[in-house]
């Protein structure tokens, strides 16, 4: 499934990007013992009861707020040690997809101190409904 608003199939986006953490990740001791700087992506599919022809109720009620998905990745991305970036960014997505409302949820994981001659390295995983 593409991750692009589609209102005929009454889908709407929801994205954080540059959540930065610190965060105990990966499986190098030094990352355990110590946090490191962690950015995380978070791009959502999400029912839009209200697509394709009417404009819905200008309430937060009707919609998934991106503070709370960006409480959630936060709190879990700062739970405790996690050795792969994979693992991480999995418990993420499927937390948020706990929203029945969420179809597809696609979580990035960078770790941008890791290598010093790259900007970051890191994973996308994508996780559905279906």
């Amino acid at each position: 499934m593409s991750l692009a608003p589609d209102a005929a199939r009454g889908l709407r986006q929801v994205f954080v990007r540059g959540l930065t953490v610190q965060a105990l990740l990966g499986v190098h001791a030094h990352e355990e013992a110590a946090p490191q700087r962690v950015v995380i992506g978070v791009d959502l599919s999400v029912r839009d009861a209200h697509a394709p022809a009417r404009e819905g109720p200008d309430e937060l009620a009707r919609v998934v707020d991106y503070g709370a998905v960006a409480a959630t990745a936060r709190r879990i991305a700062t739970a405790g040690h996690v050795r792969l970036a994979e693992t991480l960014a999995e418990r993420i997505a499927l937390a948020l997809l706990a929203d029945e409302r969420v179809v597809v949820a696609r979580v990035s994981i960078e770790k941008p101190d890791v290598l010093h001659d790259v900007t970051s390295v890191g994973v996308v995983v994508e996780r559905t409904r279906f």
